[in-house]
């Protein structure tokens, strides 16, 4: 018989020798009734099963056994029983967070009409809520600029809470609206699974005070009567004793400093000595505040004598430079950046040649020549290999094409 050391180092060996199997049918257990039950087997039950699959007589008995607590061998064979029964329960719990966490064969609409998992609601003030995070990087939304450094980790540090009875589809809307409003975000696209966990992709803030004013117009402020939810890039009419102006807001400001947009005022010209800080609260509570609009240049005049006035909200615009770019997003389409590969079937042809729309599904907005970009291509332009093509379309008829170039 060997010494003690030694006993328990062979019956670590036999241990892991014997227990694949058992590990293995651990796994699947746990798999395949969190996938397809989300149920959860008891992990006493599975650790029993496992040690009988091993070979033991009895399961966990066996270490009740005296024929085989009092053997020669006892030793060994108790360590690789133990050591069987952890590594089949450490098995069983990872098959059941995958089968928790495994993408399931759903259509989209049939995503967005599930509620989150009730492992992640909290009882908070007597209610039930939900704490959504951001997992992964914040991605750069196509078309737009890239975000600042600064800015992503903002949002990727960010959490939000709302109430746990919203269907995922409802809580995505949601949010997306939120990180617009508190980030000041030019766009968002939000995605959340059922375990709260959000995908973003987003398009940064227009920073700096001279570049949210058009050629010919000037940032004026005035004191006024501010009412509630005033935010930048509302178009409000400014109502003053001598004048009625209609201009856009720069940024608002009321008494309350909590409620202050913290962009900076601006003198006649629209410029400023510094950028502003990214926006966080950018809608003014009401009552008496200071506002800075952009106006045409003949309507800074009246504003700059008006010593109060009042403001009307008008119907919300949008910035026509990105108008195009949210109505092909929402139509389900994407950009990509595609390089004409060595051997690639479109090398020679023209466009009007290749019929890419006829044979992808995508549409070719520009092509990098020696000369530099030429956008909107006509049918005869000949593509090579090496250039470069901004095309857009569904994401599969992107992927598509990319094969194929």
């Amino acid at each position: 018989m060997a010494s003690l050391p030694v006993e328990i180092l062979l019956g670590i060996y036999l241990g892991l020798l014997v227990g694949v199997i058992p590990a293995l049918a651990s796994w699947a257990l746990g798999f395949s009734f969190k996938y397809f039950t989300g149920v959860t087997l008891p992990g006493f039950g599975v650790a029993v099963l496992a040690i009988a699959l091993a070979g033991v007589s009895g399961g966990l008995l066996a270490l009740a056994d005296k024929s085989i607590t009092s053997a020669p061998n006892a030793e060994r064979v108790v360590t690789a029983i133990l050591l069987v029964g952890m590594v089949s329960l450490y098995a069983h719990s990872q098959g059941d967070k995958m089968g928790a966490e495994f993408p399931k064969r759903l259509t989209l609409k049939q995503l967005r009409d599930k509620r989150l998992s009730a492992d992640v609601v909290e009882l908070v003030g007597g209610r039930d809520e939900v704490r959504i995070r951001v997992v992964g990087d914040v991605a750069d939304m196509e078309g737009y600029p890239p975000l600042p450094e600064s800015l992503r980790a903002e949002i990727r540090g960010g959490e939000w809470t709302f109430p746990a009875d919203l269907r995922i589809g409802e809580l995505e809307t949601r949010l997306e609206e939120r990180l617009k409003t508190e980030f000041d975000l030019g766009d968002v696209a939000v995605s959340i699974d059922e375990r709260a966990r959000a995908t973003v992709t987003a398009a940064p803030p227009f920073s700096g005070l001279s570049k949210r004013i058009g050629d010919g117009r000037h940032a004026v402020s005035v004191d006024a009567l501010l009412p509630t939810g005033l935010a930048r890039n509302d178009e409000v009419t400014v109502l003053t004793p001598g004048a009625e102006v209609r201009g856009t807001v720069v940024s608002a400001r009321t008494e309350d400093p909590e409620s202050a947009a913290e962009a900076p005022e601006a003198s006649e010209g629209g410029e400023t000595e510094a950028p502003p800080a990214p926006v966080r609260a950018p809608t003014t509570a009401g009552g008496e505040g200071r506002l800075t609009v952009a106006v045409a240049r003949t309507d800074a005049g009246p504003l700059l004598r008006a010593e109060g006035a009042k403001v009307v909200v008008e119907p919300r615009g949008t910035r026509r430079e990105y108008e195009l770019i949210s109505l092909l997003r929402r139509a389900g389409n994407r950009f990509r950046r595609v390089t004409l590969g060595a051997g690639s079937a479109l090398d020679g042809q023209t466009l009007r040649e290749a019929r890419v729309r006829d044979s992808y599904g995508v549409a070719v907005l520009a092509v990098r020549k020696p000369g530099g970009w030429r956008l909107a291509p006509r049918g005869d332009t000949e593509l090579s290999v090496g250039e470069e093509l901004y095309v857009v379309g569904p994401t599969d008829a992107l992927d598509a094409f990319e094969e194929g170039a």
